[in-house]
């Protein structure tokens, strides 16, 4: 029986070893020592093998982006806009001039419509890291 989300109560996707420690951006044996050290959850297979939930990736996104809190500052834009949130990009579509960015953000999602120009320049794809850039009633993308 797959694994169920509990905030969405929809199947949970899991990720190997290598995607996950991929989209965290640290190295495959780092993620396997988080595993030992239960500093991440992880599913064993019937075979052994450890499998990453995508709400668990979403959990450590923003803390694997920087080590220390200088570096962490540097991984937040220098923008104005202070409610950045930083997340997995689920889609986009890009239909005549507009284009309409997912973003998977700790288990909600955000989207947004942007320019299909600046989609196309920022070359977003599915399963990149972004953040959202909120301001007011406008949410912009931003390329992580």
């Amino acid at each position: 029986m797959p694994r169920t989300n509990k905030s969405t109560g929809k199947p949970e996707e899991l990720l190997k070893l290598r995607e996950a420690a991929l989209q965290l951006g640290i190295s495959f044996p780092t993620l396997k020592q988080w595993i030992y050290k239960k500093k991440v959850r992880s599913i064993q297979t019937v075979g052994g093998h450890h499998r990453i939930p995508l709400s668990e990736v979403d959990r450590l996104l923003f803390r694997t982006r920087a080590r220390t809190e200088k570096e962490r500052k540097q991984v937040v834009r220098r923008v104005s806009g202070r409610n950045q949130l930083v997340g997995r990009i689920d889609d986009v579509r890009i239909s005549g001039l507009i284009a309409e960015v997912v973003l998977s953000i700790g288990g909600q999602q955000i989207i947004s419509i942007i320019t299909a120009r600046s989609a196309r320049e920022m070359q977003l794809k599915p399963g990149q890291t972004a953040a959202a850039l909120i301001k007011a009633t406008e949410v912009m993308i931003l390329r992580v």
